[in-house]
């Protein structure tokens, strides 16, 4: 990682961004404004502390995967130097969502040891890049099995929010682009500025890097890598499951494979186990949230409330409604 520098006009970390078609807007906005909370006194939003440019090409304006369009600034015969240059990423079904000429751009950079970092699926473009050879990545646990499928032999961190090994930072996304930032302003402006941006932003605190990403959890323990493969791709699919069959076949096995890969790790089936998860999922959402148990039956996966008060009750002994008033019963006010 590089030394905080202070740039001939006072600034001391200083951002390029690399916006991908259809990039995720709540990852570059995350991680700009912790920048611009950190770039002057109280809300001025002034760039004295952090400098921050879109970068592109043509200049046209970038779509975001909400239908947000942001306006470049910076052309790229007119970059300057940059302590990071970050590429935030959009649909993992876009093949084209760089320019050759950022490409060639951040392939350039790179090689100069520029530090890259990689937003959301920023890391697969990364990647795709031949930029993440020989480093630990961040992918969210959401896109853990598309990243397999892509890049064979390669295995991603998932269980983390944002990972550094040495010049290449990667996270997964969401609000952890935020403590991405923050931990970057620490570094290069200090911390009582991250501590400023992440309250604003009414985040209570920093996090690091190591801090488990908030992903569904679940009760179930899987060691067969077959498995883990399995119950990712329910917990992504969990509103709308897939029959074991289609399951099977998406990961290239057959039906009986697959369940003897789960009887001999789990003990269980993979219908059952697709069960567990939706029912720990839940209730997850009755601790949580005061959501109505139909909007939650639809969440986890149910047909309709009925559905879901009849798996609870036969799982658990108890209705959600009995489940949610002893939880609330039990917490400490």
């Amino acid at each position: 990682m590089p030394h905080p520098t202070t740039t001939p006009q006072g600034r001391r970390l200083n951002v390029g961004f690399l916006l991908a078609d259809n990039f995720t807007l709540s990852a570059f906005a995350n991680f700009v404004d912790v920048l611009r909370l950190a770039a002057d006194e109280a809300d001025r939003s002034r760039p004295i502390h952090c400098n921050w440019s879109v970068l592109s090409a043509d200049m046209n304006p970038v779509r975001s995967s909400c239908g947000v369009k942001v306006q470049p600034d910076t052309r790229l015969r007119q970059a300057g130097q940059y302590d990071y240059l970050v590429v935030v990423g959009g649909l993992i079904s876009d093949a084209s969502a760089l320019s050759p000429e950022l490409l060639a751009f951040l392939v350039d950079r790179a090689v100069a040891g520029v530090p890259l970092v990689g937003l959301c699926t920023g890391v697969f473009l990364l990647n795709q890049a031949g930029l993440l050879d020989g480093y630990r990545c961040c992918v969210s646990w959401f896109h853990h099995q598309d990243f397999l499928e892509r890049f064979a032999g390669i295995t991603p961190v998932s269980d983390q929010i944002f990972v550094v090994d040495r010049d290449r930072l990667t996270c997964s996304g969401g609000q952890s682009a935020a403590h991405l930032a923050a931990y970057l302003v620490e570094r290069h402006v200090g911390q009582s500025a991250a501590t400023k941006s992440l309250s604003i932003m009414i985040i209570d605190q920093a996090m690091a890097g190591e801090k488990p990403q908030p992903g569904m959890p679940s009760t179930l323990f899987a060691r067969d890598p077959l498995v883990k493969k399995a119950l990712l791709r329910m917990q992504q699919t969990i509103e709308t499951p897939e029959a074991i069959d289609d399951l099977a076949r998406a990961l290239n096995v057959g039906r009986r494979k697959l369940e003897r890969h789960f009887r001999d790790d789990l003990g269980t089936t993979p219908a059952r186990a697709g069960l567990r998860q939706r029912l720990d999922h839940a209730q997850r959402l009755l601790r949580t949230t005061g959501q109505s148990v139909t909007s939650i039956a639809h969440a986890a996966g149910f047909c309709d409330a009925s559905h879901l008060i009849r798996s609870f009750r036969a799982e658990l002994g108890v209705t959600p409604a009995t489940f949610r008033d002893h939880q609330a019963s039990t917490t400490p006010p």
